[in-house]
């Protein structure tokens, strides 16, 4: 599959029932950026590996997850949410080498399972135990050996845990400097089963975890807050918008409108990457602001991953997906890597891919 001047090449779990398109300068422009992505998409449980070889080649590589969520990096691990696990993968190729033409070889390592709680962001603390959203409960959690998920911090208008979705929490930002969580997004300040499902439009919230309140309000279905040089950004998902949030101020200030449901942002450099996706055909997702902006402006509602230039406003480049694939969930910057690979459980290829650690001796 080629777009202008690149050359994509595609493979994975399954032949691709999807399209994989790109602008002419997305290969040159990862290459400039030393980065390779990490895409998931929950809607068909796909987790996508995005690298370029070269200035004018992009490699894409998909594995199956049942409807994985949030995906993070942290050193040479990844962690993905899963439907019913949180996974870490570790990279077994040593810097400067290669293993069968990939730089990066992310391998399962550890699973903890959940139960099904409907796991959104990922995040890693210091020592490399994951943080994960809890959206069916409502909290900030963090995984267990003995229990399915220890609770971390609760928004102050959730009265209890239960397994009812009460606000649908979302989002997690953390703390750059100290690996701490720090800012989270949740679509309404609810404390029903499912409350925020007719406050979606103008009730969404953020939330600041060291001072335990709600320091942004009036938001359309917020995601993915992500903190980046000090600053706080945020996709306000209901309008289409990607911005910042000046916390003195307590609001939230667009950057750029983007044509589609926005979640799955990082950021490197001065520039953005931004998720998009088509519109669900069902009450959640129809009447939100999106819907008008999109009619006014001309645009048709796209399934992609977009490169905004953060001074500006202005895309740059972008990566879109068609096809099977109708929405983007996350984004992970994968840094120093040009063709990343990720084993998977499809096909037996975990059983293929053995290693040997050092010996170790008994104990008395």
């Amino acid at each position: 599959m080629s777009s202008g001047a690149v050359n994509i090449q595609s493979h994975g779990d399954s032949a691709p029932p999807y399209r994989v398109d790109a602008s002419p300068g997305m290969a040159t422009w990862l290459r400039q950026h030393d980065v390779a992505l990490a895409l998931t998409t929950y809607q068909i449980g796909k987790l996508f590996l995005v690298g370029a070889p070269d200035e004018t080649r992009l490699n894409v590589t998909e594995r199956t997850f049942e409807r994985c969520l949030g995906v993070a990096v942290k050193g040479d691990s990844l962690y993905l949410a899963g439907l019913n696990a949180i996974y870490r993968f570790a990279n077994v190729v040593p810097k400067g080498q290669e293993l069968e033409g990939h730089d990066a070889v992310y391998v399962p390592q550890v699973a903890w399972y959940t139960g099904d709680v409907f796991a959104h962001d990922v995040g890693v603390r210091p020592d490399g135990r994951p943080l994960f959203v809890n959206t069916l409960f409502g909290c900030l959690a963090t995984v267990d050996e003995a229990t399915s998920f220890r609770p971390v911090w609760t928004p102050p208008f959730i009265s209890q845990l239960a397994p009812q979705d009460r606000c649908h929490l979302n989002g997690l930002a953390m703390d750059e400097a100290t690996g701490r969580p720090a800012y989270m997004t949740a679509v309404a300040e609810t404390d029903t089963p499912r409350g925020w499902a007719d406050k979606r439009d103008g009730h969404g919230v953020v939330l600041d975890l060291a001072s335990n309140a709600v320091i942004c309000r009036g938001l359309s279905m917020p995601h993915s807050p992500r903190l980046h040089g000090g600053t706080l950004h945020v996709l306000n998902a209901g309008t289409g918008e990607l911005g910042i949030v000046d916390r003195g101020a307590e609001r939230f200030e667009p950057i750029a409108f983007v044509p589609g449901f926005a979640r799955g942002l990082a950021l490197v450099g001065g520039y953005a990457l931004v998720g998009t996706s088509l519109p669900r055909a069902n009450q959640v997702f129809t009447g939100l602001p999106l819907e008008d902006r999109l009619k006014a402006a001309g645009r048709e509602p796209e399934c992609a991953m977009l490169v905004v230039e953060l001074a500006t406003g202005a895309v740059v480049h972008w990566l879109r997906l068609g096809g099977v694939v109708r929405e983007l969930y996350d984004i992970a910057l994968l840094p120093g890597h040009k063709s990343p690979m990720l084993v998977g459980f499809a096909q037996g290829q975990i059983n293929r891919l053995i290693s040997r650690g050092k010996p170790m001796p008994i104990e008395a």
